[in-house]
């Protein structure tokens, strides 16, 4: 109950923490998505932008290039004197080219010493050189087609903005060098266009030429620049030299953008438009921002409900703990009466018991008596001690702490084996009826326990037939299995595979619904005093608890019971191979060496006594660490050692463990009353000899393990 409350709080807790991680989780997600979506629509408006960029860009160079081409065919083949004596009607013509071409400044026709012989700004024009601007000596010494200059301020007289050219070369009928004509075409038109174009925040455009001079920049700039060309511009250009999409901390002001460029046709010219990195996270806080509108809300409410629940929970677990405080009180109390109702049955039969030796010892010690009567004293002492150690094993067997000594059994034979001890045991009036299933059914348990226990159901539903009626045994595959072993499907018996039922059935007078819960208890009986120990059902209780199984009743006053064995079921290959039994060794010592270890030394005293009487020669100890030391001396001056289990420091468990550990070889018989290691992980292999034992099943014991040991010796040899 309280782990089911643990687990009820632990997941709610897991809850809350869900309820919180799990939308952050998604949100991170989910950011991501948008981020990633977000980049890629500014990508592919940047693209779009960049595609009006770069056609705007090549119809002005173009439309630039078709004037200057015109302009060469007019004054092709005239010299110079004839361009200036018709300089009026050219400059005419001139002027109402640059009038029609907002992107011109003004338009020039130049002679070989950099004169200009008409210009579209004055007539006629001044006497000056521009021999040494750019887009006049870059034509001197080769045809290079169209040339586009830097930014280049007016030459007084002439003023207004800056201006970059756009010039082609005048060539003579053989080709030789006389002129230049050239478009003087403004920076500003372009940043216009880009200033009507770039609405958005963030925006950028930029027009340069290929060897990074800028001609044109949105935002506008109040000096000249040139992008490195080993910088990342440059890189990336001379990696993709006709477009490309990057990312880079522009080095005109140092904000990080996303840029796309492309080249201008077959002009050195280079157009880019982008978008600051800071406004497309802009964008995507936007649409982020929707998000978090409605989910914090719902994220904080359902987290708020969680806490409310949990709170509520742990309110209402506080209270049932308060309650089982209570009933652990009252249960407490209960406990403390089922013990005195424990120790009373047993004080009461133990002294039975002891009376009846005391009584014998006492009989035994007066003189004159008679053999036989001798030898009846001496049968009621043995019938009490056995009697004494049947009590004994159903109280360790309902605690669960006997050691058994399981085995694969089949539980039909057993149960037909059982059949003709049952008869006498029941009387002529009950009818027995056995119900056996045709294949067979493997149980592995201690089997002198099994039918211990049928026999204790068995004599209670006698009992409750006062002697006449019918009981059914029943043995089958089991279809449902208590709560209990519900989950014992994956139990750690090696070959367990569901379980075997064994029901025995009676006609009685069944058992009241009260009584139900209480009917397993030790010492709690229904029958008259004198009549029953109350141990019965207890050892079968312990029993199946301890084998991996459980017991259950169902019953109906007025028409019987029903009691329910469930034992772990094995598979049918593990039934061993049936041998023929071995014939009894004489008890006889022979000269048999045995080491015995016991710290308690009365019984110590009585079984070296009763083993010097039978021929034994016996090296006595109290503890394992002097019987280790006498091992380690000389091991093999004893044929067997003999030792308790329960003494203090190191038990008889750990001295037989560290004598096979250190390879001496002296078989190990061990001998214990109650051993809670060996009720719960078995003897690891070791004979054991269950106390109250006689000398003479000591012997045996003995004998069967030193002759063991010499047949293994001889086939070594």
């Amino acid at each position: 109950m309280q782990r089911a409350q643990r687990n009820s709080l632990r997941l709610l807790q897991w809850m809350m923490a869900a309820s919180l991680a799990l939308p952050i989780a998604l949100f991170a997600i989910a950011a991501t998505i948008s981020y990633t979506s977000t980049r890629d629509i500014a990508d592919r408006e940047i693209e779009r932008t960049l595609d009006v960029v770069h056609e705007h860009a090549l119809k002005v160079f173009e439309t630039i290039d078709r004037s200057l081409a015109e302009l060469n065919e007019v004054v092709r083949g005239l010299p110079d004197d004839t361009i200036r004596a018709r300089e009026p009607a050219l400059h005419r013509r001139l002027k109402r080219l640059t009038d029609s071409l907002p992107q011109l400044k003004s338009a020039w026709i130049f002679d070989a010493d950099g004169k200009a012989l008409v210009n579209s700004l004055a007539s006629p024009p001044p006497e000056l050189s521009f021999a040494d601007r750019n887009y006049f000596y870059a034509h001197i010494d080769q045809s290079i087609g169209t040339f586009i200059g830097t930014a280049l301020t007016p030459r007084p007289p002439y003023q207004g903005a800056r201006f970059f050219g756009v010039s082609r070369r005048r060539d003579s009928d053989d080709g030789s060098f006389i002129g230049v004509i050239q478009a003087s075409v403004l920076p500003e038109y372009f940043d216009s266009f880009y200033a009507r174009i770039g609405s958005d925040a963030g925006s950028f455009f930029a027009m340069g030429r290929s060897d990074g001079v800028l001609l044109a920049h949105f935002p506008r700039l109040d000096r000249d620049l040139r992008l490195d060309p080993t910088g990342p511009v440059g890189r990336e250009i001379a990696a993709r030299p006709e477009h490309g999409l990057i990312t880079v901390a522009w080095p005109s002001d140092g904000i990080e953008r996303r840029i796309g460029y492309r080249r201008v046709s077959e002009y050195p010219i280079y157009v880019s438009a982008g978008l600051e990195t800071s406004a497309i996270r802009a964008r995507w806080f936007a649409t982020i921002g929707q998000h978090l509108v409605f989910g914090i809300p719902a994220t904080a409410l359902l987290f708020l409900l969680l806490a409310l629940a949990l709170r509520r929970t742990q309110h209402l677990q506080a209270e049932a703990a308060k309650r089982r405080e209570a009933e652990e009180a009252l249960k407490h109390s209960q406990r403390l009466e089922a013990l005195g109702q424990l120790t009373g049955g047993v004080a009461h039969d133990f002294n039975n018991l002891l009376t009846v030796i005391r009584a014998s010892v006492d009989l035994l010690n007066r003189p004159q008596l008679t053999e036989e009567r001798r030898q009846r004293y001496i049968t009621a002492i043995a019938d009490a001690v056995a009697r004494a150690a049947k009590l004994t094993s159903q109280l360790l067997a309902f605690a669960r702490r006997q050691t058994l000594k399981p085995e694969v059994f089949d539980v039909g034979e057993r149960m037909q084996a059982l059949h003709d001890m049952l008869a006498p045991l029941l009387g002529p009036a009950i009818e027995i009826a056995m119900r056996l299933p045709a294949e067979p059914c493997l149980v592995r348990a201690d089997a002198g326990q099994f039918e211990t226990a049928l026999i204790n159901m068995a004599t209670n539903a006698r009992d409750a037939m006062q002697g006449k009626g019918r009981i059914t045994f029943k043995v089958e595959p089991a279809t449902t299995v208590p709560d209990t072993l519900a989950g014992a499907s994956g139990s750690q018996i090696p070959g367990h595979h569901g379980f075997v039922s064994v029901t025995v059935s009676d006609t009685g007078i069944g058992i009241p619904a009260a009584r139900l819960g209480r009917i397993f208890e030790p010492f709690f009986t229904t029958k008259q005093v004198g009549h029953g120990t109350g141990l019965g059902l207890s050892q079968v209780f312990g029993f199946a608890r301890q084998s991996g199984g459980e017991v259950t009743v169902t019953s109906e006053v007025g028409h019987g019971s029903t009691f329910s064995l469930y034992l772990p079921r094995m598979a049918p290959d593990l039934l061993p191979q049936r041998q023929a039994p071995n014939t009894a060794p004489a008890v006889a010592g022979s000269g048999m060496s045995v080491l015995v270890v016991e710290d308690n030394i009365e019984l110590a005293n009585f079984a070296a006594d009763g083993l010097t009487e039978l021929g034994y020669s016996i090296t006595l100890v109290d503890n394992a660490t002097d019987a280790l030391a006498e091992l380690v001396v000389d091991a093999d001056r004893f044929d067997v050692v003999f030792s308790d289990v329960v003494m203090p420091g190191m038990t008889g468990l750990d001295l037989a463990q560290v004598i096979r550990d250190r390879g001496i070889d002296v078989p190990i018989v061990l001998t214990t009353g109650y051993s809670q290691a060996l009720s719960q992980d078995g003897v690891a292999g070791f004979d054991l000899v269950q106390k109250p034992y006689s000398i003479e099943e000591l012997s045996r014991v003995l004998h069967r393990a030193a002759r063991i040991r010499r047949v293994r010796d001889g086939a070594a040899e």
